[in-house]
């Protein structure tokens, strides 16, 4: 796993991969980046560590769509990196998740929620303006 981060991140083969083919290589980099987590998974990681393992790939891929912006943040975000150590640091510790994963993935979790509700509440005033 420690290399297949090194060749995407240090490499700088994933933001490579945004700039030359933009939207499609940051899915492509994301992609490759499931296989840290179907290493989680077959190692019976906490399910709250897999969940911020995707919680960095979607970052990584989300962001890293955005033109220029997304492709700077590729450059130093290094998701599979990210993804790399919390294999080896939680696998000291037999998979368990730490509170800092908890927070992260709760802080996720609010915010996605937070979204919905606004977009929920944007439409409803957009429809009431119309109608």
């Amino acid at each position: 796993m420690q290399a297949l981060a090194r060749i995407l991140d240090r490499n700088f083969v994933d933001p490579i991969l945004g700039l030359i083919f933009p939207g499609i290589g940051d899915l492509a980099g994301s992609l490759l980046g499931l296989y840290a987590v179907s290493l989680a998974l077959r190692r019976r990681m906490s399910p709250v560590v897999i969940a911020r393992m995707l919680l960095n790939l979607a970052a990584d891929a989300l962001l890293g769509a955005i033109p220029l912006f997304g492709d700077l943040f590729d450059f130093g975000f290094r998701a599979h990196e990210r993804n790399a150590r919390l294999l080896a640091e939680r696998a000291e510790h037999g998979g368990r998740a730490t509170a800092r994963d908890w927070l992260l993935v709760a802080g996720a979790a609010i915010l996605f929620v937070g979204s919905l509700a606004l977009a929920a509440y944007a439409l409803i005033a957009l429809l009431r303006a119309i109608f």
